[in-house]
């Protein structure tokens, strides 16, 4: 029988899988450890899809980590991510319980794992200077040809693309010698989503974000004092919201280049999950449609190996 330290439960955005990992968690008496790359915000909430709800589950409350944990404009990064993960995870086991790692950013997830040893990289002028005018799609052909972790899902701004660059550029010399933390052996679980159906829950998610008040939530945060170019930094919602309310889309420009670029990131994190398979990492695919106790089921017969 295996003996794991950690579940992981991951999938593309609109699989259903935070539903499901808090429900696994309210049935093992667990806490739940974000792994969003957005979700750290504070008051970036419809756009980053938080969904709080979820993780109350039969009128409880169920305990979740790393959301909400830094104002918009900061950059939070993939340094910080795994020193406050294995905070997060320490505080759980000290508790006698099993965590439950769940998100989309494989980048967050795969560092966590395998626990790499991450430097926290400084900006570098000369290469930003020089970098500044290449537009997006040049960017990407310049990351494609780094061969080390780094997150090429959430690389959908200049900006973003740049900091990507600008790290990988920083490992080229500075690559560490050995692991800053232990490698956690985890029961990784992923929410395997037809791929129209994936289409279809994303599109019908996006109409009701921007009836429930996401126009609105991005015009506070600008309105707080939050430069436009740190909002795009963000990329997708914060991205085509904040170019909309400061007039370079109109309104169905912004909805319809959003719907376009989430169906992307989609696709995107699939082939990073696709590539965790290659590099070792098993997944044990559990079917969406499922009813929420069947998943559980399968997910707990996994567990107990």
């Amino acid at each position: 029988m295996e003996t794991y330290q950690l579940i992981t439960v991951l999938g593309p955005t609109a699989s259903g899988k935070t539903s499901f990992a808090a429900a696994l968690a309210a049935r093992l008496d667990s806490e739940v450890i974000s792994a969003d790359s957005r979700q750290v915000y504070r008051r970036m909430t419809i756009g980053t899809g938080k969904d709080l709800q979820d993780y109350t589950v039969g009128g409880r409350a169920v305990p979740y980590h790393l959301i909400d944990i830094c104002e918009p404009g900061y950059k939070y990064n993939l340094f910080e991510y795994q020193r406050d993960f294995h905070q997060a995870y320490t505080a759980i086991r000290s508790r006698g319980k099993l965590p439950i790692l769940c998100g989309g950013t494989g980048m967050y997830i795969e560092a966590a794992l395998k626990g790499y040893n991450l430097l926290d990289v400084p900006e570098n002028p000369s290469l930003r200077a020089s970098l500044k005018d290449k537009p997006l799609k040049e960017l990407e052909q310049l990351l494609a040809g780094y061969k080390t972790l780094h997150n090429k899902t959430d690389v959908d701004t200049a900006q973003r693309a740049i900091r990507a660059i600008e790290i990988e550029e920083y490992y080229r010399w500075k690559t560490p010698a050995k692991n800053a933390y232990p490698p956690i052996h985890s029961l990784v679980v992923g929410i395997a989503i037809d791929r129209e159906l994936r289409r279809e829950k994303i599109s019908r998610r996006l109409r009701a974000r921007l009836d429930e008040g996401m126009v609105e939530e991005v015009e506070a945060i600008l309105a707080s004092g939050v430069p436009p170019g740190d909002l795009i930094y963000y990329g997708l919602e914060y991205k085509y919201l904040t170019l909309y309310l400061t007039g370079k889309l109109s309104y169905s420009e912004m909805a319809t280049q959003l719907e376009i670029a989430i169906h992307q990131f989609a696709k995107r994190q699939m082939t990073w999950f696709r590539g965790m398979e290659r590099r070792g990492s098993a997944i044990h695919w559990i079917d969406a449609a499922l009813p929420t106790e069947e998943k559980i089921a399968q997910a707990l017969t996994l567990l107990k190996g």
